[in-house]
């Protein structure tokens, strides 16, 4: 293992030769906007020495042009990958990933470990399970500002010839412009897309009403529900995420080009990171559109933080996943942080907390996933019922939509984010989703247009006329 520091490269020109690689990435926490611990690094990579994907049972490996293909569980795949390349303990100062995985995991993973129906359609037909790995990572350190390059070398006696070439190509990047094909697409302006829902309104209004009941009858206390949005590419892919990340960077944002499909998340949301055995989780409960001036923004604020109902939802939630992380952590250890904490984004306010825990001796990651995918905050409580439900009041399968992405550290860490506020294009084709969490006192018109406030910042990216 060698980290070697290396002149800063811009987050711009990095994002532009990033989206020429097939399997490039670039985890990005705002380019240290967000002045804590959420927002300290960004990380990029490319070139990964061996992917990893699955869909159902079906696995499929691939490493220097060879395909493997087998049968099994693909979350036990992965821990053997993990602890094939485990690295030796880490200095304390140095960054959380030096190499690893990174990739998504979808929501629809959730049947290997519930028995759950799959009345819903499967109309993506994307790798449920999609990770590459990396020996060479570049990272930012926006506290520091500092930029390293960090490298697994195979043999000492080669390492010197293969560190001097690999951070001289890193340092490449950052100097020259990358050759790309003419894009002949463009920023649009408004009214240049059309938008689709896979519900009406009347349609979402009626699965509000149909939540309710089960709260009514005892089945649930809360549901998360959604809807989907298509429309035809009209922008490339990463001017597009360029546009994303000036009008709502986020502390786990991320653009991958996993060959041919392509994720532009702006999330605000943490959903586990693991560093020295130690677990934060961090859900999302409570939603309010920014004001339009000084006034109306501390208003609406302070309204959320007063609200009862918001209040009631993300309480209801850190109760799920303290109860989820007990199946896997130190008795005793698990600990509130924060209870309700507003934190404030450029298009919403959020009511936030944080839970903390100690991994238990002999559970692992995976171990930790079993026991708290997908995150609570985006299912409901009871979550397994809230699944169950949520698959019949959505007509699609969510696919990438409120599963994770994110990075598996040889070195044990895991910092995973909650897939919200992302496009989602495949071919030439452009997805996102957006819900809210249902409750028994939940007013459907409200809940609608809380998805609309959600969706602010991504339609908005998609009109922003600013050359990018």
């Amino acid at each position: 293992m060698v980290v070697e520091e290396i002149d800063s490269i811009a987050c711009s020109k990095l994002l532009e030769a990033i989206a020429h690689f097939s399997y490039g990435f670039f985890l990005d926490s705002g380019s240290g906007i967000y002045k804590n611990d959420l927002g300290r690094y960004s990380l990029a990579g490319w070139n990964p020495f061996l992917i990893l994907k699955s869909r159902g049972s079906s696995v499929q490996l691939i490493q220097k042009n060879r395909v493997i293909n087998k049968r099994g569980n693909p979350f036990l795949v992965l821990r053997d990958i993990l602890d094939k390349y485990r690295l030796a303990s880490t200095c304390q100062d140095l960054p959380p990933f030096l190499g690893g995985g990174v990739g998504y995991l979808s929501y629809d993973l959730c049947h290997f470990w519930e028995n759950l129906p799959c009345k819903a359609k499967d109309d993506l037909c994307l790798p449920e399970l999609y990770i590459a790995f990396y020996d060479r990572v570049l990272i930012m350190d926006h506290l520091e500002k500092r930029t390293f390059v960090s490298l697994i070398v195979p043999s000492p006696n080669k390492s010197n010839l293969i560190i001097k070439e690999r951070i001289e190509e890193v340092k490449r990047l950052g100097q020259k412009n990358v050759v790309a094909k003419k894009d002949k697409r463009r920023v649009l302006r408004p009214g240049g897309v059309l938008l689709e829902s896979n519900l009406t309104k009347q349609q979402y209004l009626q699965a509000v009403g149909k939540a309710k009941n089960y709260i009514r009858e005892g089945d649930i206390f809360q549901v998360n529900l959604s809807q989907r949005f298509h429309a035809k590419l009209l922008v490339s892919p990463h001017r597009l995420y360029q546009s994303l990340r000036e009008i709502n960077p986020a502390p786990f944002a991320a653009y991958l080009n996993f060959n041919g499909i392509k994720i532009l998340s702006s999330s605000p949301e943490r959903f586990l990171r693991v560093r020295d055995k130690e677990i934060e989780t961090r859900p999302i409960k409570g939603t309010r559109p920014r004001g339009r001036n000084k006034q109306e923004d501390e208003k609406l604020g302070k309204g959320l933080l007063a609200s009862q109902k918001d209040r009631a939802e993300l309480v209801m939630i850190v109760d799920l996943e303290r109860n989820d992380l007990g199946r896997v952590c130190q008795h005793g250890s698990i600990k509130v942080e924060e209870l309700v904490k507003l934190e404030i984004f450029p298009t919403v306010f959020h009511t936030v907390s944080s839970i903390r825990g100690i991994l238990a001796s002999g559970k692992d990651r995976i171990d930790l996933l079993r026991a708290t995918f997908p995150g609570g905050s985006i299912t409901g409580a009871p979550k397994i019922r809230a699944m169950e439900i949520i698959d019949e009041l959505e007509p699609s399968k969510r696919s990438v939509y409120t599963g994770s992405l994110g990075y598996f550290g040889f070195n044990e860490s895991m910092d995973l984010n909650i897939v919200i506020r992302t496009f989602l294009v495949k071919n030439d084709d452009l997805y996102f989703q957006v819900g809210g969490g249902i409750v028994a006192d939940s007013d459907p018109e409200e809940e609608f247009q809380e998805t609309l406030d959600k969706a602010k910042a991504l339609i908005s990216s998609l009109y922003n006329h600013r050359k990018v």
